[in-house]
């Protein structure tokens, strides 16, 4: 089993650990979830906002490890610590893409489900139709910096393919920081306050029979913004050490392409 298969059981156990526990505590989880949880993983969330605060000056190293490493060469220390962040940050996007990936079979199963309920027995069940809703967006949310690990994305080429492999990684090292990690940074900067505020009131769906996880959905659109900047960042960091001579790692087997 790959390690998403793993965080997918992983998953499925705690969903099914709470719900027989608010069964044994006759709802009561349910209740105080209602009452409490916000409350609860305020900290967390402040926490999390502040760490992101102090470490975000650390997005400059690729690129002043990568002018250093071309003027002066790559200290053997900053050489070893990019490989291992390198490795740390594609681990990170191959896990979670590889649990993503089960959302595109799920997505087909619940989507002929829904067109056999309505069409055969003429039912049409809005919790169904809302799965397929929050599968489509987390597939794409939770895959996309797995899609950048294989190189997956659609891209424009016009000069690139011809460029050296330096040169590449100098395009790689600028394109990151003109445009990769300003667009993540503002998603993430604008969601936050939105994410804020659904689950404040542990936002449900308009519907009064659909999806009670309006805010869970939400809350992979910060997601999405943190994990194409660790991917983004990693891209960096390879292109750095190319920039400074050194042989930096390919990408990985560890995603296939066929995802």
């Amino acid at each position: 089993m790959r390690g998403g298969d793993w965080l997918i059981v992983l998953i499925i156990a705690g969903i099914i650990i709470v719900m027989v526990l608010d069964g044994l505590t006759a709802g009561s989880l349910s209740a105080w979830m209602g009452s409490s949880l916000y409350q609860t993983v305020l900290p967390a969330g402040r926490l999390a906002g502040w760490a992101g605060l102090i470490l975000s000056p650390l997005l400059l190293l690729p690129l002043l490890g990568g002018v250093w490493g071309r003027i002066a060469g790559l200290p053997p220390v900053l050489e070893s610590a990019f490989r291992k962040l390198i490795s740390l940050f594609d681990a990170i996007s191959t896990v979670i893409g590889d649990a993503a990936r089960w959302l595109a079979l799920g997505l087909v199963i619940v989507t002929a489900t829904v067109v056999i309920q309505r069409y055969v027995f003429g039912f049409a069940s809005t919790k169904l139709q809302e799965t397929v809703i929050y599968m489509h967006a987390l597939l794409f949310l939770l895959s996309a910096a797995s899609t950048l690990l294989a190189d997956g994305h659609v891209r424009v080429d016009i000069f690139y393919a011809k460029l050296s492999e330096r040169g590449k990684a100098w395009t790689d090292l600028i394109g990151t920081y003109l445009a990769l990690f300003p667009m993540a940074l503002l998603i993430l900067w604008v969601s936050t306050p939105y994410i804020n505020a659904s689950w404040r009131i542990l936002e449900r769906s308009r519907e009064s029979d659909g999806l009670p996880l309006v805010f869970i959905l939400k809350t992979a659109i910060p997601l999405f913004a943190v994990m194409i900047i660790l991917q983004g960042l990693a891209a960096a960091l390879r292109a750095a050490l190319t920039v400074s001579g050194k042989t930096a790692p390919g990408h990985a087997a560890a995603v296939d392409r066929e995802l």
